[in-house]
C-alpha cells in the first residue's frame, strides 16, 4: 500500500448520502489512485452511490483515478481491502425518533442519544453485533487493513471489534472537534485582528473519550489560547457567546457556548465537543428539562430535524445520479481522506484519533477506547500521550468508560440483562429502579426485530 499504486477501499455502509458523499467529494481532490467497493445491507442505495460516485470523474476538478463498484456481498467488499470504512446505520428513522421520545414520557431528556443515555445503550446493543460480524471478516478476507470507524457509539465499535479480532488495525474519526476548533480561531481572529484563522492552525492537547475530551493547551502560533478563552467564559458565562449572534437559534448544531463556559470555569479544561454532545454525558445539569434547555442556549435533536435532514437527503439522489447535479470536488468536514493520504505515504498527519488505550490516556484503564492526539504516518498510527484527566473530570469520565465495558460485555455474552446495568447506572438516568426497567423494556420492544442476536 503506498501511493503510487492503486488501492482498495472497502466502504462498508456505502449507500451512506451523509458522510458517503462529503467522503467521495474529499477524496476526488487528492492525487491518488483508488478502487472504492461499496457495501451497504440495501444493494439500491449502494448501487445509487456507485452512480453518483463515478460521474465525480466527468468533473474536471477530480484529480483521483478513482472507480466505485457496489458489491452484493461483504466478502467482495473486503476481499484483499487496504482500508477498510465502517459506517454503518442502527436502523430507521422510526427508531432514531423512538429512542429520543420514549425516555422523554420518564422525565429523561437527550440532546443527541448517539454514544451514550439511554438512546446511546439502546443503538449499542444494535449495532455491536453488526461489528463483531464485520471483525469476523475483517480477519477473514483482509487482516492487515487499517480499519478507520466512523460509526456510533464509537467506543463500543472499536472496543468489540478489537475483542472480536485482537490484531485488527483500527481507530476511530470523528469531527467532534471542529466547531469549538473554529470557535477558538474565531476569539483569537476578534482578539489579535487576524484573518482566516483555520482549525488546523489551533494546536491543541486532547485529554479523553469520545464525546466527551477535553483540550488541556491550546495555542496558535506559540502564543497560549486558554488565557483568551478564560476572558470570553468570565465575561459572557451568563448569556453565551456566539461568533454569529443567535444562530443557535435556527442552527440546531451550534450553541452559545454557555456549557463549555461553565464546564471550563469549574474544570479548567475546554470540552473539545459541541455543547449539546457533552450535555449527553453529564448528569442532567444541562438537560433536566426542555426549559433548562432553553436557558443554556443550545438545541436538542428533534424528531422533526431527523426526519428533514433524512427527506433533504434522499430528494438529492435522483439529481446526482441523472446528472442534473454533481457533487462538489473538495471540501473540509472530516479528517478521514487525510488520514487515508497519511496511510499511504502521502506525508504525515497529527490529528484526533479514538484508540486503545495503551497509556495514553494515564488514569484511564488500558484497555479502554481513548480519544487523544495521534500520528498517522506511513501503514502506522501512533496514539500521543496525552497525561492524566483531573479527578474531577475522570470521576465523572470514568462511570462512562465502565458503562462502555458492561455493554460490550453484555453483547459478547448475549445477556440483555447486564446491559441494563449500564442503562440504570447512565448519569442521564434519573428515575426510580422500576420506571427505569419499564423503560428499557419500551425501548428493547421498540427495537426489536433489531435483537435476534440476543434471543
Amino acid at each position: 500500500m503506498n501511493k503510487n499504486s492503486r488501492i482498495t477501499i472497502a466502504y462498508i455502509g456505502g449507500g451512506s448520502i451523509n458522510f458517503g458523499w462529503k467522503f467521495f467529494s474529499e477524496l476526488a481532490a487528492e492525487d491518488l489512485c483508488a478502487t472504492v467497493n461499496l457495501y451497504d445491507s440495501d444493494k439500491q442505495l449502494s448501487l445509487a452511490n456507485e452512480v453518483i460516485g463515478n460521474k465525480m470523474r466527468e468533473n474536471p476538478d477530480c484529480r483521483a483515478d478513482i472507480i466505485f463498484l457496489a458489491t452484493d456481498t461483504p466478502e467482495e467488499a473486503l476481499k484483499d481491502a487496504d482500508i477498510v470504512i465502517m459506517s454503518i446505520s442502527s436502523g430507521d428513522v422510526e427508531e432514531a425518533v423512538s429512542e429520543l421520545t420514549l425516555p422523554e414520557a420518564y422525565g429523561i431528556y437527550q440532546s443527541v442519544g448517539e454514544q451514550t443515555g439511554p438512546g446511546g445503550i439502546i443503538r449499542a446493543l444494535k449495532v455491536l453485533p453488526e461489528c463483531i460480524k464485520y471483525a469476523e471478516l475483517i480477519k477473514k478476507c483482509c487482516p492487515n487493513a487499517w480499519v478507520i470507524n466512523l460509526t456510533n457509539p464509537m467506543a463500543e465499535c472499536i472496543s468489540i471489534m478489537h475483542h472480536t479480532f485482537p490484531e485488527i488495525k483500527i481507530f476511530g474519526s470523528t469531527n467532534e472537534l471542529f466547531q469549538t476548533l473554529e470557535f477558538l480561531g474565531g476569539l483569537a481572529e476578534l482578539e489579535y485582528g487576524i484573518s482566516n484563522i483555520r482549525r488546523r492552525d489551533i494546536k491543541y492537547n486532547l485529554v479523553g473519550i469520545s464525546g466527551f475530551s477535553w483540550f488541556d493547551k491550546v495555542s496558535l502560533n506559540g502564543e497560549d489560547l486558554m488565557p483568551l478563552f478564560r476572558k470570553y467564559a468570565e465575561k459572557y458565562y451568563k448569556d453565551g457567546f456566539e461568533l454569529h449572534q443567535n444562530e443557535y437559534k435556527t442552527n440546531p448544531l451550534s450553541s452559545a457556548n454557555k456549557i463549555k463556559f461553565d464546564l471550563f470555569l469549574r474544570y479548567g479544561l475546554i470540552p473539545a465537543v459541541p455543547d449539546r454532545v457533552i450535555a449527553d454525558f453529564c448528569p442532567a445539569w444541562y438537560l433536566k428539562s426542555p426549559q433548562v434547555v432553553n436557558g443554556w442556549k443550545f438545541t436538542r435533536t428533534s424528531v422533526n430535524y431527523i426526519k428533514k435532514i433524512n427527506i433533504d437527503r434522499s430528494g438529492r439522489v435522483k439529481p446526482l445520479m441523472n446528472g442534473s447535479e454533481f457533487l462538489k470536488v473538495g471540501g473540509d468536514s472530516d479528517d478521514c481522506v487525510l488520514q487515508i493520504r497519511a496511510l499511504i505515504g502521502n506525508g504525515n498527519l497529527i490529528t484526533n484519533a479514538c484508540t486503545i488505550n495503551k497509556g495514553q490516556v494515564a488514569n484511564l484503564p488500558e484497555g479502554a477506547v481513548v480519544s487523544t492526539n495521534a500520528l498517522i504516518s506511513k501503514n502506522n498510527v501512533q496514539a500521543v500521550a496525552a497525561g492524566r484527566l483531573p479527578d474531577e473530570i475522570y470521576a465523572l469520565t470514568i462511570r462512562h468508560v465502565i458503562n462502555q465495558s458492561t455493554v460490550v460485555r453484555a453483547v459478547v455474552e448475549k445477556d440483555l440483562d447486564i446491559a441494563f446495568n449500564a442503562f440504570l447506572n447512565d448519569p442521564l438516568m434519573s428515575t426510580d429502579l422500576n420506571s427505569a426497567a419499564e423503560l428499557y423494556k419500551e425501548m428493547l420492544a421498540a427495537v426489536r426485530q433489531r435483537l435476534l442476536y440476543y434471543c
